[in-house]
């Protein structure tokens, strides 16, 4: 895959045409971006200035920082995800599961921050917002609503902030975003034994990248020397995916291709958050978190022979997230964190789908930070993500799904799972 083959096929894995599903984690949302952030569930992030790394949830931050500074770190994240239901078919009903069947990944990021004079700062990172891959394997009963589905997305963030008054900062920043995606759907085995298809035929698969622009802008309150609030909003950013799909779903012979690309948005966000030092050692933080799923409603592809089709009726719903989170100096050196979140999904349970089983999580997070010297300090963070089980249904009664549910049956079902993050950065100051 290209470089940004992102979501087209994405999109299309969400989708693609008329048998395809979708994907999502909160959607397709990423929350992990620093280390110091996970240890309290992302709890606060608008309004603290850890690091550099502050910039990525809200610009304004950069005020707080002195100097120069860089953070560098990763995420590990495990999914363990399962589905397990049975397909119905004329010949009876088989059983459909798959165990483990998101795959690993790490997450990088790096940032770099400025303080320019007393009131302006200026800020670089590196990151992503949006991410997920999941793979059912050939051998999957229910494959003909999708088996496999990619979005990988990098980002780059120009940031700057400016201090109005002594308690008023404000900031903005341009965002470069890169991706590439991929969604593929295959003939079952039930299939074959009663129809011309081949067990693990291609029904769709298609793939596309691309890269576009937008921007992010904060502000934060200084209510008095123990309090503030923080504000950010982050754009939708319009990616038209290019690519080539292929499969019998879409009227095309095994081994032939078509171009076309995908309109798909990567939705608005915005966060409100809060920090209160309560006492000498102890500060308690909370935010409220939205993001704009609720725009997305469907997936159309615009092939170049094929003209328009539908690749799947999404119907979204906006997401939510809670947190609250504590942060405690033992001595000089040695800081502690915890948090909690909720996250709600951002799928109901009728459209709920196989490759994006989106649902309910919630998090409970530790992490520590250790200042080796004046200018270089150590953070990690651990996190124990709880995902509520929910049911399947796939065909969901829209006429897409109809169709892949005409070459295999329907599925019903359940998914199951917990996801494990592990972070570490390193932080300096010069």
């Amino acid at each position: 895959m290209k470089t940004n083959k992102t979501l087209l096929s994405f999109a299309v894995a969400c989708g693609l045409a008329t048998v395809s599903s979708t994907v999502s984690a909160a959607g397709f949302q990423l929350a992990e971006y620093s280390a110091t952030g996970l240890g309290r569930a992302y709890a606060g992030e608008a309004a603290m200035a850890d690091n550099a790394s502050a910039q990525w949830r809200n610009p304004a931050m950069l005020t707080y920082l002195e100097g120069t500074q860089v953070s560098v770190g990763a995420i590990y994240v495990n999914p363990n995800l399962d589905v397990d239901g049975s397909t119905r078919f004329v010949t009876g009903d088989v059983r459909s599961e798959s165990d483990d069947f998101a795959n690993d990944a790490v997450i990088p990021n790096l940032y770099v921050s400025h303080r320019y004079n007393e009131k302006l700062a200026v800020g670089l990172a590196f990151g992503t917002n949006y991410g997920m891959e999941t793979d059912l394997g050939t051998d999957f009963t229910a494959a003909h609503f999708g088996n496999e589905a990619s979005i990988t997305t990098v980002e780059a963030n120009l940031n700057i902030g400016y201090q109005l008054t002594e308690t008023v900062s404000v900031g903005g920043g341009i965002r470069y975003v890169m991706g590439e995606g991929s969604f593929g759907a295959t003939v079952p085995s039930q299939t074959a034994a009663v129809a011309p298809l081949n067990e693990g035929d291609t029904l769709k698969y298609m793939e596309g990248d691309d890269t576009a622009w937008g921007w992010q802008i904060g502000a934060a309150w200084q209510l008095n020397p123990n309090h503030r609030v923080g504000i950010s909003y982050k754009s939708a950013v319009d990616l038209k995916l290019e690519g080539y799909a292929t499969g019998l779903g879409f009227g095309l012979a095994n081994g032939t291709r078509e171009d076309g690309h995908m309109d798909l948005s990567l939705p608005a966000t915005a966060e409100l958050a809060s920090f209160h030092q309560v006492s000498e050692k102890l500060a308690l933080h909370a935010s409220f978190n939205w993001t704009d799923w609720s725009s997305f409603e469907k997936l159309e592809a615009e092939l170049d022979t094929l003209g328009t089709q539908m690749v799947k009726v999404e119907n979204w719903k906006d997401n939510y997230r809670f947190a609250v989170g504590a942060t405690y100096q033992v001595d000089p050196k040695l800081t502690l964190r915890t948090g909690v979140a909720y996250d709600t999904s951002a799928v109901s349970d009728k459209n709920r789908t196989i490759t994006i089983p989106e649902t309910d999580r919630t998090w409970l997070s530790l992490g520590a930070s250790y200042d080796f010297t004046k200018q270089f300090t150590l953070d990690g963070g651990f996190t124990y993500i709880i995902a509520k089980d929910a049911p399947i249904t796939e065909s969901r009664g829209y006429d897409s799904d109809d169709a892949a549910q005409a070459v295999g049956g329907q599925f019903v079902g359940e998914t199951s799972g917990h996801v494990w993050l592990i972070g570490v950065q390193a932080n300096y100051r010069f």
